[in-house]
């Protein structure tokens, strides 16, 4: 398994126990509590380690969202909650997430030890959220918590060498949504209004994105000896297969 390989076996895993996460029901209700719509809580959570910033500058980071309707959450956010502390409280809901889900995993502490070498590995430039994330103090110790941190910088870290494959493919964030495959359905999710463009044209060039994307991400996984990379997507598809 190269790294680009490991990287590409990842990925389905990964988007999967941190969509765990992010559809959990105490999740869901830590957004009530914090008097927020759902989307308002899903920009400000995800890009509030940003900090301060404009909305423009969020829209920029995240590259997928329709900037209109990222500045309909953020701003919508900041209206009632700084979106570093929404930020804040959801790192802390991923740690007791992680204690509550991933705790009584029986390898844990040995994937904790292999994500957390390809995270620190990981050379963030252009990676703006990537970087916020990893700067921010991990609030709880327990190998549970600690994992599930590691996992949501792993699926970060994915999602933002996407954008920038996106982007040397020549493609807009919203032509690589089209020609995805759920195409305009999730234009529709992520805010973008039609008239939208033909995928036909546009299937290859994601395609070659999606090839640049892996071995992209490849370069930390390349932390790891072969062996250990096989372990890693072996232990994260045991898990994610534990909490589907």
């Amino acid at each position: 398994m190269t790294p680009e390989q490991a990287s590409a076996n990842a990925k389905p895993g990964l988007a999967k126990l941190v969509g765990a996460f992010a559809e959990s029901p105490q999740t869901l209700r830590r957004a009530r509590l914090m008097g927020l719509s759902g989307w308002a809580y899903h920009v400000s959570a995800r890009a509030g380690a940003l900090g301060d910033v404009r909305p423009e500058t969020v829209a920029a980071a995240i590259g997928f969202i329709a900037p209109d309707a990222v500045t309909d959450g953020w701003e919508a956010a900041a209206k009632t909650t700084p979106p570093v502390e929404v930020a804040a409280w959801h790192l802390h809901e991923l740690c007791r997430w992680g204690v509550a889900e991933l705790g009584g995993f029986p390898r844990l502490n040995r994937l904790l030890e292999l994500s957390k070498r390809v995270v620190s590995a990981v050379d963030a430039a252009g990676l703006p959220l990537f970087a916020a994330w990893r700067a921010m103090p991990v609030p709880e110790t327990a190998p549970g918590a600690q994992a599930a941190v590691m996992l949501h910088l792993l699926h970060e870290h994915r999602l933002g060498v996407h954008v920038v494959a996106v982007r040397a493919s020549g493609l807009t964030p919203l032509q690589a949504i089209i020609a995805g495959p759920d195409g305009e359905t999730d234009a529709v999710a992520f805010g973008w209004q039609p008239p939208y463009p033909s995928p036909g044209p546009i299937v290859r060039r994601l395609m070659w994105a999606e090839s640049v994307a892996d071995s992209l991400a490849g370069q930390a996984y390349a932390q790891l000896d072969r062996a250990e990379r096989i372990e890693l997507c072996g232990l994260l598809e045991s898990l994610s297969h534990r909490l589907g």
